[in-house]
């Protein structure tokens, strides 16, 4: 392996002589430096959100293996360089784009391994979670909550907690990872666990983008896989939602934890018209685990219905995948609610039902059995049981203006409700929230001073509400 793509024009060599000189041949993989040719795809390789920021790394290193990746950091300390990671590209943010970093790229960290001994899976942090990481588990009968769009990345993905399949029952992703191998900001190979620089593994666990390491692979405990899937979804028209809404907010609490439940806010192709689905898939729960739903004051209203029917993962993938266009221009944002259907659905309404443009959607997922058992001390540590995001979606610049809007004014209504959100659908240069409990917070504080005393890594682009 070359380290660079077939027609990309060749890195320039790393030359090394002293601090701040490169050395020689120091990398497996490819090296650009600003100006270089190549540089700029590069600097932007994997980037999913063609809202593109303007800001730009001063060097990319595509690393070809672990060492390169620790190599990466000594160099980044020798220039006075920061270091920002990629490992997937589906931020909404584009986190890894930062000033004055070395950009350490982990596109080519797709390895994967199941060990049947103890139900293991190891992954690198750029394997897609629906196109790579299922598709290999269910060749071995096993299964892991991974994210919904199929083309996220694992790293990104499981460094901010992991909202994933059936997070309402199983809880989050970061809570079935075993171990770590980190880059530290010393440019040192370590393994994390519970046991084993259980710090880092804490921090790991739910600080996303604010993460002082490299995570170069995942060790990851996987779960039989579901016999079958059960679907029901109920289509409404806009002028139901705030009666929908309501129900809504009572009859999730009679759905087993076997039920991923959802509320989703969407203009169907073809239509000028917003629609409300409530949209549930039972996991091995069978019909009887989705008859709560028959309960809507306003079922016989539904524009269309399918009633407790099965349905291939597959299918739900593509569906993901069709919602989640690529080359598209996204602006996303995110709360965890609480409160009374009075206080919320006349807040969560306009979010439903005036929607800026045709991709755009909306979705309100029910937390309740997870927020009913305590989960194990790590940065994750906001949750309600209700979870509310925005994902505005454009292919121009004036369709940016109109969702930025639009987004602002959603978020201004749900403030008053909102305990924080989730780094996985924030962008807190644009709007600043709380991502942890105090806590956590201050935990997290002290576990990076220690760890990463001089700031290599940038920590969150922009500040979080704490």
């Amino acid at each position: 392996m070359d380290g660079h793509a077939a027609g990309e024009p060749a890195p320039r060599s790393l030359r090394r002589r002293g601090r701040g000189q490169p050395r020689m041949n120091a990398f497996t993989g490819a090296f650009w430096r600003s100006g270089d040719p190549g540089f700029a795809d590069a600097a932007t390789a994997r980037v999913f959100n063609r809202r593109l920021p303007s800001r730009r790394p001063a060097a990319v290193l595509r690393a070809a293996d672990v060492a390169d990746v620790a190599e990466g950091v000594r160099l980044a300390a020798a220039e006075g360089w920061r270091v920002a990671v990629r490992s997937g590209g589906h931020s909404w943010a584009a986190w890894s784009l930062r000033e004055d970093t070395l950009l350490i790229d982990l596109a080519l960290f797709t390895g994967m391994s199941y060990d049947p001994t103890d139900a293991t899976v190891t992954v690198g942090p750029a394997v897609r979670g629906g196109l790579d990481l299922d598709p290999y588990l269910a060749g071995h009968g096993r299964f892991f909550p991974v994210g919904h769009s199929p083309s996220v990345g694992m790293g990104g993905f499981l460094l901010q907690g992991g909202i994933g399949w059936n997070c309402r029952g199983w809880g989050w992703a970061a809570e079935s990872l075993v171990s770590m191998e980190v880059v530290t900001a010393a440019g040192e190979v370590v393994r994390c666990s519970e046991t084993e620089n259980a710090d880092l593994f804490w921090a790991a666990r739910g600080s996303g983008p604010g993460f002082f390491g490299v995570v170069t692979a995942f060790r990851l405990r996987t779960r039989p896989r579901f016999r079958e899937l059960t679907r029901s979804a109920y289509v409404f028209p806009s002028e139901l939602a705030a009666e929908v809404l309501s129900w809504y907010h009572v009859a999730r609490h009679d759905l087993p934890a076997s039920v991923e439940l959802a509320a989703v806010g969407c203009t169907p192709p073809g239509s000028d018209a917003p629609v409300l689905t409530v949209d549930a898939v039972s996991f091995d729960g069978g019909p009887a685990s989705l008859a709560a739903l028959d309960s809507c004051p306003v079922v016989a209203r539904a524009s269309a219905r399918t009633v407790a029917e099965p349905v291939d993962f597959a299918e739900l993938q593509a569906e993901q995948l069709r919602g989640n266009p690529e080359n598209h221009r996204y602006a996303a944002d995110n709360a965890f609610l609480s409160g009374s259907a009075s206080e919320l659905v006349p807040a969560l309404v306009p979010a439903f039902t005036e929607l800026p443009t045709p991709r755009t959607f909306t979705v309100l997922g029910d937390f309740t059995p997870l927020v009913a058992r305590r989960p194990p001390d790590m940065a994750v540590s906001l949750q309600t049981d209700l979870y509310f995001a925005a994902y505005a979606i454009g292919t121009t610049p004036a369709d940016d203006v109109l969702s930025r809007a639009w987004l602002d004014r959603t978020m201004s209504r749900l403030e008053p409700h909102s305990a924080g959100c989730y780094l996985g659908d924030s962008d807190l240069a644009v709007r600043a929230d709380r991502i942890m409990s105090d806590a956590a917070w201050s935990t997290f504080r002290r576990i990076r001073a220690a760890r990463d005393p001089e700031g290599r890594f940038p920590g969150y682009l922009g500040d979080p509400a704490q």
